[in-house]
């Protein structure tokens, strides 16, 4: 359905020029959206999809193990979309106090967003509501450290910003003058608490991520945010029982799209093509999540099996290699202190894993080796991938 403008355009001063900044309308949209079967039946799918990722659980012996590497890599893919260049193996490397193989703040960007989401979720469960504090606070955490901490972290931004370009007169795209800001935010807050009408889950993460992105109400890492945005509520309304899906790979693939569609919304009010994305963005990525834990099943089931093998040294080789589920590259140290058995004892069962081709070390030396746990980091690095510099 084609709309009008879905905002006003407000007249800002900027060094030497007069420039349109955009100010949208509160949600929902008016007209309402238009319900065509395909549509509909795109959210039907859309609402499976997220079920049968729910029921990972099931499938999993442990879905926190799981959980911790799938975190890890949303932090990596939505980092990536804003111009980091840390792999996943880089992250945690650098968790394990080792020197990964890029500039540094671009991992620490990475390890804060996997921070901030961690604060998110601890929050919502401790009751406070998703909310202007708890965006605050998320953004505070995001931007601790790193290139974007001297851009007010946790404080809604008091000038102007802009999308693309090198100033708002040649820019993409202009949000809210500052001033805006509040009352734009204040109106979205009321919309995610079903204000001034209540509105499913998941027609409300799609809705609301556009919003988000277009007051742009931060300095700094509002793309990061708006991506965290969808698990955080998903996980909140309890349509997942774990914050398990992440758009950002999708998002990455078809960027140019979701750029185009965004700036769509806005200007010609065409809610229905960026619903209709949104709703494949959920397929394909649920659809995505539950292959790669049934692919990360299977080849633990696989380990334990070659494992179960060598006889008296089984127990505690499997005991080595359920710390490295949990985090798939360690040094012999670190095993020790998780696990508390001797080194003797975790440098044989490294050993044993090596040979098995489970484990590989990635240094060559004769202390504070580090072992990776390849299979898994290969299953979970899929479309993490960095290209060839």
């Amino acid at each position: 359905m084609k709309r009008a403008l879905q905002g006003r355009y407000v007249t800002i001063a900027t060094v030497g020029e007069r420039v349109q900044a955009f100010v949208p309308a509160p949600l929902p949209p008016c007209p309402p959206i238009d319900w065509t079967p395909d549509l509909r039946g795109k959210f039907d799918q859309a609402l499976l999809a997220l079920g049968r990722l729910d029921s990972v659980s099931t499938l999993l012996p442990d879905t926190s193990l799981f959980l911790y590497m799938y975190i890890r890599k949303e932090a990596v893919l939505s980092s990536m979309i804003e111009g980091t260049q840390s792999s996943l193996s880089d992250l945690l490397l650098f968790e394990l106090d080792q020197e990964p193989g890029v500039p540094l703040h671009d991992v620490r960007e990475v390890s804060n967003y996997v921070a901030a989401l961690d604060h998110g979720l601890r929050r919502l469960k401790e009751g406070l509501p998703l909310s202007l504090r708890l965006f605050r606070e998320i953004h505070g955490v995001l931007l601790t450290q790193g290139r974007g901490s001297h851009q007010a972290p946790g404080e809604f931004r008091r000038s102007q910003n802009w999308i693309g370009g090198t100033r708002p007169g040649n820019a993409a795209f202009v949000p809210p003058p500052a001033a805006e800001v509040p009352e734009c935010m204040g109106k979205l807050e009321l919309f995610l608490h079903d204000q001034p009408e209540p509105t499913p889950v998941l027609l409300k993460a799609a809705l609301a991520h556009v919003q988000f992105e277009t007051i742009h109400p931060f300095l700094d890492g509002n793309g990061r945010l708006g991506r965290l945005l969808i698990p955080l509520l998903l996980w909140e309304q309890q349509v997942l029982r774990q914050p398990m899906l992440y758009l950002s790979l999708y998002f990455k693939t078809h960027r140019q799209y979701y750029y185009d569609l965004l700036n769509q919304v806005r200007l010609t009010g065409d809610w229905e093509a960026w619903l209709d994305f949104f709703a494949e963005a959920v397929i394909v990525t649920a659809t995505q999540a539950l292959e790669t834990a049934r692919q990360v099943h299977d080849m633990i089931d696989q380990d334990r099996d070659k494992i179960g093998s060598l006889g008296r040294a089984a127990a505690s080789t499997l005991q080595v290699h359920q710390a490295l589920m949990i985090h798939p590259i360690a040094t012999s140290g670190s095993l020790v202190e998780k696990i508390g058995i001797t080194p003797a004892t975790v440098n044989k069962a490294l050993g044993h894993l090596e040979q098995l081709g489970i484990v590989k070390e990635l240094t060559a030396r004769k202390r504070n080796r580090v072992f990776s746990y390849t299979g898994y980091i290969d299953i979970m690095n899929r479309g993490t991938e960095l290209p060839d510099k």
